[in-house]
């Protein structure tokens, strides 16, 4: 089982926790107290169970009137094991779930939380740099090999020329995954390799781009390397989560992410530590850590401006000699509830309280359970994938070349469907030869 660290910032409904020091916080207006729930001697018991301030996926009902926002991916555009790239995802009491991003990595985070792939179809890209769609494929291939046996739904914005969007991107990944998915045609289940790319103007402001079961989902232009980056908004319920993707401070955020809940946006790590992490020039330093992405005194100044009833923190490697000098300067321009995000942060938001905890996962996940029986493949897959796709109906399938290097193993694995065709009940047939 694994916890994500246990040293970090903390914002509680009684006002600012600095978690710097494991157990210990410093309440905005207080002394200092321990974090820790006091019990009465008398009550505890060394036997019984004690309630702990942590997330256990798959322990907790989500109320009718709940959102609960897990961060997958809350790392640099480098790639590391503690922290990956740009993920957050969206649960609603209505049963709905969103994922805001796909960032290299994200995938796995994602799969410790052992949620029914099913019930993860829907993917809004802000911009296409690799830290921010690179799991796409886990998402698209994976997730059907892990029990998603319907189309995955991808959103995402146009760019100033059809070569830089979405749907072109998407095209592309088909085709590069060309040779991934015609080998398991006729071997798996087809559903779940299907995509759905919805493609939407980069420049609508505020647009509704998603309107289903209640939840409605705008995006608005973001500033970010080249046009073609934007933000996403998410209403339902009366609850509203605000997602910026990266983005320079722009007058579209300071508009359309007011009144949030859960309001994110990126803030890179500090100037100085890009020079000392990151080996930066000076000049390249201030160039990336103040134009292209958004500094500490900057975030803080867009949220001073939006005021959520929570600010995230994210797109920056939280370390024991870096987070200090995020926060101080976040703090030198605005004063507001904060978090500073890392992997498997969890906020569970009502209209009441908004609870920051840190999830607790397993890292040895096998596939979730599947929430609608998989089917066996047909035998006309081949020869509809071969027609859809434009491809020779021999490129399916092993050419006799390939065939006759096969070892004859026909002594050992025919017994095996023997013994599978008297489990389940029904003639489960041996391949031909050569097949």
């Amino acid at each position: 089982m694994r916890l994500m660290s246990d040293t970090r910032t903390r914002i509680t409904a009684g006002g600012l926790a600095i978690g710097l020091v494991a157990g210990l916080a410093l309440t905005a207006g207080s002394a200092w107290v321990s974090t820790a729930q006091a019990e009465e001697p008398a009550k505890l018991s060394p036997t019984k169970a004690r309630a702990r301030d942590v997330y256990y996926p798959n322990t907790e009902d989500l109320a009718a009137d709940e959102m609960r926002v897990i961060a997958c991916g809350t790392g640099m555009p480098t790639t590391r094991m503690k922290q990956a790239a740009a993920c957050f995802l969206v649960e609603l009491g209505n049963g709905d779930k969103f994922l805001f991003d796909a960032g290299t990595g994200s995938s796995e985070r994602i799969a410790a939380l052992q949620i029914p792939y099913n019930w993860l179809d829907k993917i809004f890209i802000g911009h296409l740099h690799s830290d921010h769609f690179g799991a796409v494929p886990e998402y698209w291939i994976g997730g059907a090999l892990m029990g998603r046996n319907q189309q995955l739904r991808v959103w995402g914005p146009s760019g100033r020329i059809p070569e830089l969007g979405t749907k072109a991107a998407m095209d592309a990944m088909t085709k590069m995954y060309l040779w991934d998915i015609t080998g398991r045609v006729g071997n798996v289940d087809p559903r779940g390799y299907k995509l759905e790319v919805n493609e939407f103007d980069y420049k609508g402001e505020n647009q509704v781009v998603y309107n289903e079961n209640g939840v409605t989902i705008r995006s608005f232009p973001a500033v970010h390397a080249i046009d073609g980056a934007v933000s996403y908004s998410l209403e339902w319920n009366g609850l509203k989560f605000v997602f910026g993707s990266d983005t320079f401070p722009n007058k579209w955020f300071d508009k359309f992410a007011r009144n949030a809940d859960l309001a994110v946006h990126e803030c890179f790590i500090a100037a100085p530590d890009i020079v000392k992490k990151l080996g930066f020039t000076p000049e390249s330093a201030l160039l990336v850590g103040t134009q292209i992405h958004t500094a500490p005194e900057a975030f803080g100044k867009v949220m001073s401006g939006v005021k959520p009833r929570m600010a995230v923190a994210y797109h920056f490697f939280k370390d024991f000699d870096t987070t200090a000098q995020v926060y101080n300067r976040i703090r030198k321009t605005y004063d507001g509830p904060l978090s500073l995000a890392e992997d498997f942060m969890v906020w569970n938001v009502t209209k009441k309280e908004i609870r920051e905890r840190m999830a607790v996962v397993e890292e040895s996940t096998w596939s979730p359970p599947t929430t609608r029986p998989n089917i066996a493949p047909g035998k006309d897959d081949r020869a509809t994938f071969a027609k859809n796709k434009g491809l020779p109906a021999e490129a399916i399938g092993y050419s006799d070349f390939i065939a006759g290097g096969k070892m004859n193993m026909d002594d050992v694995l025919r017994p095996i469907y023997e013994e599978a065709s008297k489990a389940v009940g029904k003639e489960l047939k041996y391949p031909e030869k050569g097949k």
